[in-house]
């Protein structure tokens, strides 16, 4: 059965890209070799999961840790130099600290305010599905969508909100009637993190849930 809000469950969640697809790219060239100039390697692994055989093995472990602070995870200062670094944002303008903020809060599910190993891969997986989604809308690479060409990206990702919300959204993340990149995988990011926390209390799937206070503003405020 279909879930209101978003496709069926069993999928992946709106906003990822689908399995297999590469994570180079138009990402920037740097994924998977060697770190960027400016970057010392460090040596070692980290204590607990962080530097286990089978992600040292992983090609996008290096880069990992060249970033990473000394607990090995990467804070939202030290994500936001690795996505200016990498070039993910190609000529669109690089990703502001309070998207990266939020970005680490998506996938924070052990409430650090810094992402692992794991999560940096996943995020990395992420951005690349939505800067794909994104430039089949900016056919002229100006670096923006169209309030219309908005509404069409969310609801080809999955999304199913009515027109109150899709104006709501819009009006949020419009800069002079356009959406610019930066602030489209700010919606992305908000969009997927929210819809996954109600998903979680949905266990009936009937798409409505009853959230305390206290877990709301949680739920909200965190991203």
């Amino acid at each position: 059965m279909a879930y209101p809000g978003y496709g069926g469950y069993g999928g992946p969640m709106p906003g990822m890209p689908q399995q297999g697809m590469a994570m180079g790219g138009p990402m920037g060239s740097h994924m998977g070799g060697a770190p960027p100039a400016g970057y010392s390697q460090y040596g070692g692994g980290y204590p607990g999961t962080f530097g286990a055989p089978q992600q040292q093995a992983d090609p996008m472990y290096g880069y990992f840790t060249a970033i990473a602070g000394q607990d090995g995870e990467v804070d939202a200062e030290e994500l936001q130099r690795c996505l200016t670094q990498t070039g993910i944002s190609g000529s669109y303008t690089p990703f502001s600290l309070d998207t990266c903020r939020i970005m680490i809060a998506m996938l924070d599910r052990d409430m650090t305010g810094k992402m692992g190993f794991n999560e940096f891969k996943e995020l990395f997986a992420a951005l690349n599905g939505w800067k794909q989604n994104f430039m089949m809308f900016d056919q002229d690479r100006s670096g923006t969508v169209e309030p219309q060409e908005m509404a069409q990206s969310i609801s080809s990702m999955g999304y199913r909100v009515s027109p109150q919300a899709l104006n709501g959204i819009i009006k949020r993340y419009s800069r002079g009637g356009r959406i610019y990149f930066d602030d489209y995988v700010a919606c992305c990011v908000r969009l997927r993190a929210l819809t996954e926390s109600f998903r979680r209390r949905d266990t009936m799937q009937q798409g409505a849930v009853n959230f305390q206070y206290d877990d709301f503003i949680q739920c909200t405020m965190s991203i």
